[in-house]
């Protein structure tokens, strides 16, 4: 009976110190609520347009990468969290020398300790390294993954314009096609034309009809890729408000690329997996050293009727396993990382170049169109068209200067888009958006 009361009062106090234990109880991670946007960020605008900044923030509130990113970044937080944490203690009980039979007087030793495990010095320090870097490497990817959202939103934004406006451009030519069609069949049937001429006038005019048809489709096509991008699908027929930029100067451009691209997030990112390679080594050179655990019991035997206290100390011998593979393998890695440095300082270089001569050329072209090709092409189309109506040019003529003038409105438009899309390229490399 004594010995039964001895074993419970051991078990009891077991369980009152497991539970009083920083840890060994604690309440389970609750699994945080996704955050709704308020009513005010996700309702449609007063005058139902969409522009190009609220464009942006609903795919940074909606967009399903993005949120992916974002809890791939906060597992990368956890694990620098989980980094600095000690290896709980452990409660044990032991029970020595327990007699069989009951009718026999007690004979047990009953033991109540707790052992701790110490790392060596710096292998806790390189773990909470370890998981800072991985944390600033997580939070880098997100940041880059937003910007790159950012650019797409407004690539996708223009691609719509550049759509829309070459939609209305291919309505407008129908029109006209039209109306040469039927003017072509009066004049036929009065005698004024050859019927060829009248054939060719309505081949035209199919042409055109098909054209339009081609351009309405590819304008709804990029209102649902810009859709999916804001992950706001019942926005798709929302109209846009902020036209594309037509003017070709950027106040970036007189800033030296490497000054701008230094705080990139790749670079940062890449510069968070050197010290992630490096803190990696230097705890592969510590893993040979040994672990102490550490342990202090107290307790009763019942067959000298006297307390005991009992110090253990428990050292591994390093003697086969020295780490050498590990070592090995991060003595690669950090190299890996000085290349992964390179690599990418050189491909954001070539990236800017590239965007660079890209913007520069659409910038050119835009002008060109704008100042010279654009208004000689209309003012040639009016003075065919007096002239037809003077007798003076056929109606072949007549075709031709229509169709060109419009084919140089189209390639104003994709130029604009050109201009818009390497200007979007390079705000991405050279404004990336605060961490926050």
């Amino acid at each position: 009976m004594k010995q039964e009361l001895i074993l419970t009062c051991l078990l009891c106090l077991g369980v009152a110190a497991s539970v009083t234990l920083p840890g060994c109880a604690a309440e389970p991670p609750r699994v945080p609520k996704k955050s709704r946007p308020s009513a005010t960020q996700t309702a449609a605008p007063a005058d139902g347009t969409l522009s190009l900044d609220r464009a942006i923030r609903l795919a940074l509130m909606h967009n399903p990468q993005l949120q992916a990113s974002g809890a791939r970044k906060e597992a990368a937080a956890g694990r620098a969290l989980q980094a600095r944490a000690w290896p709980n203690p452990e409660l044990e009980l032991s029970v020595e020398d327990l007699p069989i039979n009951r009718s026999r007087p007690a004979q047990s030793k009953n033991m109540l300790g707790i052992s701790q495990a110490v790392p060596y010095p710096g292998k806790k320090k390189a773990d909470r390294e370890i998981g800072v870097a991985d944390a600033a490497v997580g939070a880098a990817e997100w940041r880059l993954k937003r910007a790159e959202l950012v650019k797409e939103v407004k690539i996708a934004y223009y691609q719509v314009q550049t759509a829309e406006r070459s939609a209305a451009v291919a309505a407008d030519l129908v029109k006209v096609a039209d109306a040469a069609a039927a003017a072509a069949a009066k004049r036929n049937a009065a005698g004024e034309i050859a019927l060829q001429e009248q054939l060719r006038a309505e081949i035209q005019l199919e042409q055109t009809k098909a054209e339009e048809t081609d351009a309405a489709r590819e304008a709804a096509v990029a209102r649902q890729a810009l859709a999916l991008l804001l992950g706001r699908p019942d926005l798709s027929g929302t109209p846009l408000t902020a036209g594309p930029d037509e003017a070709g100067d950027l106040l970036l451009l007189r800033v030296a690329p490497s000054a701008l691209l230094a705080g990139h997030p790749a670079m940062v990112a890449a510069r968070a997996r050197r010290d992630q390679a490096v803190a990696t080594l230097r705890r592969a050179g510590l893993e040979p050293r040994p672990d102490v655990k550490v342990g202090v019991a107290g307790g009763r035997d019942e067959a000298a009727n006297e307390n005991l206290m009992e110090f253990r100390l428990t050292i591994p011998l390093p003697l086969f396993d020295r780490n050498q593979g590990k070592q090995h393998e991060a003595q690669a890695g950090v190299r890996e990382a000085d290349a992964g440095i390179a690599a990418t300082q050189q491909a954001l270089l070539a990236a800017w170049r590239a965007a660079l001569a890209r913007y520069n050329a659409a910038a050119t072209q835009v002008a060109a169109h704008r100042e010279r090709i654009l208004p000689k092409s209309e003012q040639a189309l009016r003075l065919v068209q007096t002239g037809f109506d003077e007798g003076k040019f056929g109606f072949i003529d007549l075709l031709d200067i229509q169709r060109t003038t419009a084919e140089a409105r189209l390639a104003y438009q994709k130029k604009l888009f050109e201009l818009n899309a390497a200007r979007a390229d390079l705000e991405a490399m050279a404004e990336p958006l605060p961490a926050n």
